[in-house]
Parts: C-alpha cells; sequence; structure tokens
C-alpha cells in the first residue's frame, strides 16, 4: 500500500507521522511512518537494530519522539509516560511477561482495576471479574492459581486479558511467541483471531516469517532506523520480505559450507569428554564427547534437558555423578571460572539475566571473559581496544561503537558481543545455548556462518537450538535429549528434521549414529 493510500485509511486507529528519535551518537529512528487500523494484525518487521523496539517504545510513551506526530482515532497525542499511552487505549505485552508471578492469576489479570465495596477489595468479585476477562477470550483457569504455577503460554494470555481489562483498542505484542511451542502458539493465534474480529489493531513483533504470513494482514518493514514501507502480505513471499528487511538476497546469507559433511579427526583425544555425567533430580547420567573442529548439537524439546546438560559442562551447575575430562585429563569444574581455565566458554540462553551487563558498554562487555581469566592482572588500554575494534567488525556489531551502552543495542547485536566475549578468551570449546533465539534472520546467519567458520578452523562447538533445521545444518553429530536423559546420537548428515523428530518421540537406541 502507498504512503498516500495508508494516510486517507479512515479505520486507522494510530498514526505515527515522521517519528525521529535520537540516542547520543546514534538517530535510531528517521522519520519513520506507521499506521495501525480497526480490527487487522499488523506486523512490524526488520532486522534487529532495524528500530523496532525503539518505534514501539515511542507508541507506548516509554521514550519521547524528537520529531514528528502521533494521533490516536484522529486526536493528537503527546504521550510523557506509559500511563498517557494506556489511557489512550494502547496497551503492551512484551516478550518478558510484565506480570507479578507471585500473585494469583485473578490479581495479575485485575492489577490497579480490582473491584470494591465499602471502600475495601471485594475479592470474590474482583476474581469473578477476572474469570470473565478469561472467558472473553476462550481461557478457563482458576483465578485463585498463583500465576507462577502456569506455563509461559499462559501468563502471555493472562498480560494480555489484563491489557483488554482497560478496554484497550491498540494490542502491542512483542515477540509473544519466542518461547511457546506449535499448540501454544495455536491458542495465542486463535485469541489474536478473535480480538481482530472485534476491532482491535494488533501490533505484532516476531522473527518468525511463517507466523507472519499466518495471522498478519499486513506489515511495515524498518531497516536502519528507516521506513522502507508498509505491504498487505498478500503481495509478499517469505523471500521477498526478507530481502525488503535485510535489503539482499536471503541466498547469500545462506551460502554455509556444509558443516554437516565436513570430515572430523577423531582419532586423538576429544576436547571434552563426559562420562556418566549427572545431577540427581535434574539430569541422568549422560555420556557425550567433543572433539576438536566438530559441533555437536543437541536436539530436544523444551525440558529434555539440553540446558542442564550444558551447564554441567561449563561448571555452571556441580555434577553430582560422573567423570569430565579435558584434553584427556581429568577436570573437577566447580564453576564458570573453573572451567574457564580450562579453555570452556558458556553463553547461556537467557542473555538478559545470565549473560550482557547492561549498564556497561559494549567494549567493558566484551572483555569480560579474557579479565575473568587474567584474575588481577589488568588488560592494556591498548590491548583492549585491539581486541573490541577485531571482535566488532569480525562479527559486524551494530552500531559499531564500543563506547555505546549494551542495554542499547538489540537482541541480535547482543548476542553478537557476547559471542565476542567468549571468542576473545580464545577458548577450547565453545557451548553455545540458543544463541539465535529472539533474532532476525539476518544476524542468525551472521551466528551460524561464524560457528561454521570457528569450527572449520579447529573449535569445538556444542549447539543447542530448538530449531532442528539450525542444528543440522550446522552440527556433524547430534545427541539427542529426552525427558532429561539421552535418548541417543545420529549423524547429521543421515538424517533430516522429520528423522530427528521422530527419533524423539519414538526414543531410540543408543549409538544409532
Amino acid at each position: 500500500m502507498s504512503h498516500s493510500d495508508a494516510e486517507t485509511a479512515s479505520d486507522a486507529l494510530v498514526a505515527m507521522r515522521g517519528i525521529t528519535i535520537q540516542f547520543p551518537g546514534v538517530k535510531a529512528l528517521d522519520g519513520v511512518d506507521l499506521v495501525l487500523r480497526a480490527g487487522e494484525v499488523h506486523a512490524l518487521m526488520g532486522e534487529n537494530g532495524a528500530g523496532k523496539s525503539t518505534l514501539i517504545k515511542a507508541l507506548t510513551g516509554e521514550y519521547a519522539v524528537d520529531a514528528g506526530t502521533i494521533t490516536v482515532a484522529g486526536e493528537p497525542r503527546v504521550f510523557h509516560g506509559t500511563a498517557d499511552a494506556q489511557s489512550a487505549g494502547i496497551s503492551t505485552v512484551y516478550q518478558e511477561v510484565n506480570l507479578c508471578a507471585n500473585l494469583s492469576v485473578g490479581e495479575n489479570v485485575m492489577l490497579g482495576h480490582e473491584l470494591r465495596r465499602g471502600g475495601r477489595i471485594d475479592w470474590r468479585a474482583t476474581h469473578r471479574a477476572a474469570a470473565e476477562h478469561l472467558e472473553n477470550l476462550g481461557v478457563e483457569l482458576d483465578t485463585r492459581t498463583s500465576l507462577s504455577t502456569h506455563s509461559i503460554a499462559v501468563q502471555q494470555l493472562v498480560a494480555i486479558s489484563r491489557a483488554m481489562v482497560t478496554d484497550a483498542k491498540v494490542l502491542v505484542l512483542d515477540e509473544p511467541t519466542s518461547s511457546l511451542d506449535r499448540s501454544e502458539v495455536e491458542q495465542l493465534f486463535s485469541v489474536m483471531r478473535d480480538l481482530r474480529a472485534r476491532g482491535v489493531a494488533i501490533l505484532f513483533v516476531t522473527h518468525f516469517l511463517d507466523q507472519v504470513f499466518e495471522i498478519a494482514d499486513r506489515c511495515t518493514v524498518l531497516r536502519n532506523g528507516r521506513l522502507v514501507g508498509e505491504y498487505p502480505l498478500p503481495s509478499l513471499t517469505p523471500g521477498s520480505l526478507v530481502q525488503l528487511m535485510l535489503g539482499r538476497e536471503l541466498d547469500d546469507l545462506e551460502a554455509l559450507s556444509s558443516v554437516a559433511d565436513r570430515h572430523v579427526d577423531r582419532s586423538g583425544a576429544p576436547v571434552v569428554r563426559a562420562t556418566g555425567t549427572g545431577r540427581k533430580g535434574v539430569i541422568e547420567p549422560t555420556d557425550i564427547d567433543v572433539y576438536p573442529g566438530e559441533v555437536v548439537g543437541i536436539a530436544g524439546l523444551l525440558g529434555s534437558g539440553r540446558t542442564e546438560l550444558a551447564r554441567l559442562l561449563a561448571g555452571a551447575d556441580h555434577a553430582d555423578s560422573g567423570q569430565i575430562e579435558v584434553a584427556g585429563k581429568a577436570a573437577r569444574l566447580a564453576n564458570p571460572r573453573s572451567a574457564i581455565d580450562h579453555g570452556i566458554a558458556y553463553s547461556s540462553e537467557d542473555r538478559r539475566a545470565e549473560g550482557i551487563l547492561g549498564d556497561l558498554t559494549v567494549a567493558e562487555n566484551i572483555v569480560l571473559g579474557i579479565q575473568a581469566r587474567r584474575g588481577w592482572r589488568k588488560l592494556r588500554k591498548a590491548e583492549q581496544d585491539a581486541v573490541v575494534a577485531e571482535y566488532i567488525a569480525a562479527l559486524g556489531v551494530r552500531p559499531a561503537s564500543p563506547s555505546t551502552l549494551i542495554r542499547n543495542l538489540s537482541g541480535g547485536n547482543q548476542q553478537k558481543v557476547l559471542l565476542a566475549r567468549w571468542l576473545a578468551t580464545a577458548p577450547a570449546l565453545l557451548i553455545l545455548d540458543e544463541p539465535t533465539r529472539g533474532i532476525d534472520v539476518g544476524a542468525k546467519a551472521d551466528i551460524q556462518r561464524k560457528v561454521a567458520e570457528l569450527s572449520a578452523r579447529g573449535l569445538a562447538v556444542v549447539f543447542i537450538s530448538s530449531e532442528l533445521e539450525e542444528v543440522l545444518r550446522l552440527s556433524q553429530r547430534i545427541v539427542v535429549m529426552r525427558d532429561r536423559r539421552k535418548i541417543g546420537e545420529l549423524a547429521s548428515h543421515d538424517v533430516d528434521v522429520d528423522a530427528v523428530i521422530d527419533f524423539i518421540a519414538h526414543e531410540g537406541q543408543e549409538g544409532a549414529a
């Protein structure tokens, strides 16, 4: 749809025009337009760093705009905070659900809108109202149960229900499906379709292209803080959408060397060998070895024990059974520091809580790993600058400014900084747990390409991903987990995604490769 078509749309609930936002040294948004219409799901697309999060924060009152206008239902608005946006009928559900896990479901739904009688909260009436709001979304829950006892998917629906208590006309969903399985996504989409039918305008932000084409009516594409355009989804294909987002063909990004077919010399000692390594009540005794230049993928459903195994290998959790050898010698990995001393680097799946330090700069985050390995011996400024410049360039971190606070970077660029941190320590084994979750196709391909390149140079890698295609593309061998135990191994070049799924579903015999 052309710009003029968008401007004349009579059913536009929100019109953002010429939105410009600047941070020190960075123009995050440069004259961006966004139009949201009643009864539509509108996808906001772009690479990490394209400006999506900044635009959302401008819409929800978290950021003030330096230039541009926002109108809601035809009325000009200036938001001085999130409360202003909410009073205008704009509600947001973020990827990390912003609820109170220690409160009940009903208390979360009605928080700030509890029903009162005689000056006191009428909890019976409040829970009854909460149940009605949930039922309006097709969700049946005991509102008196603690929110913490429910899955992330249910918490997302509770957050949406809470947003609709205020009769929101615009609902912003920021990466709502990143931690959901397929059945949970279907439940969320059912709720979204119902809200769309009621005339709610939904802004949907996701990195899953197939979900965009399944649920969205239109999309706005951003690139490098600028508007590329607004498009009806039927006019696009996944390939053309990716090209709009990246400004280049996806085929260029997927030209990875065939990692699965590359020969790995396993005649010598493995970099790491775990024998019967486990932790009572967490993961059963497990065998795994990784050789120089080899990428070993770990596949399994959420909760299968993938992360638990990674944490034992990285010293983040202490094994109470079995033995771990590093370069052929027994090693006691009592904590992450001892693992680093043995040349084992671990990038956690939770980059916010266990990875980045948001109040530090990109440079400070990169050199943390080296400093941890050196102990009290401080890194010289010239050496630090050289290391930081090398890895910012090698991994394509954007913006390429060492002094930028890492919290101001997009998720994909934060992930690249974490990768840089551990590569700078020159590890023998790099353990990557969901390194591409929640990042765009461009950053994902950059990281995949870097893993392939590093393993070809001799680095041993353990690679965990919920996306089986990614595990198959990058790994020579796949360790398959189920119910917190290893059920077998597969050679990547012998199987496809369906075969791995079948193996997980029906179990398998140890040593199937």
